[in-house]
């Protein structure tokens, strides 16, 4: 957890449910709410113009969406949508600043998650700039793998879809499929049971 669940409940949060697809936040929303995964998956995407969609990100329990927007006047520029049935914290803007007031701790925890985050989108905007797909997915599974405790080689369950993958770097996911086909003979990978371990 990036904010401890008792914490956020002392301050004002509250437990709000989604069903799977139910959007969170659209685009073009403003940030008033800090919100806190507690159980499920989201995904944080847009659409291009051809309605090609595309996935920036994918986040489960313990991570929190659009937070660093609550320190700006912008509003969102991706959607919110719950993959699966999820449990959320939601804390207004107003408390969750005077949290961090009040709780430096809590604010170098932040501060070490969004590191994290545009750790990620550094990684993810350089590899995606590859040709090769299998260098984009490599460097997707790296990021994915580095944020577990599991170092053993086929250790890791990647914990996403082909489809998922492919909204993810960018690639067809016809292109992902073949590419995974050839990570797996080349003993970069192995799948179990149609999964994905790295």
């Amino acid at each position: 957890m990036i904010i401890d669940e008792n914490l956020l409940l002392e301050n004002g949060a509250a437990y709000e449910d989604y069903t799977a697809k139910e959007t969170i936040y659209h685009i073009g929303d403003t940030p008033h709410y800090y919100f806190q995964i507690i159980r499920g998956t989201v995904e944080l995407n847009n659409y291009h113009e051809d309605g090609k969609e595309f996935t920036l990100n994918i986040l489960s329990e313990g991570q929190s969406i659009g937070e660093s927007l609550l320190f700006g006047d912008k509003t969102y520029p991706m959607n919110a949508v719950a993959k699966t049935d999820c449990r959320l914290l939601k804390l207004s803007k107003s408390n969750f600043l005077q949290l961090l007031r009040d709780n430096q701790e809590t604010v170098f925890d932040l501060f070490r998650h969004l590191s994290d985050r545009l750790f990620y989108k550094y990684v993810m905007l350089f590899n995606n700039s590859a040709v090769d797909p299998a260098s984009k997915i490599r460097s997707l599974m790296d990021y994915y793998k580095e944020s577990s405790p599991v170092t053993k080689q086929f250790g890791y369950h990647i914990p996403l879809t082909r489809q998922q993958i492919a909204n993810l770097t960018g690639l067809r996911v016809e292109t992902v499929i073949r590419a995974v086909k050839k990570m797996e003979q080349e003993n970069m990978v192995q799948i179990r049971e149609r999964q994905i371990y790295y």
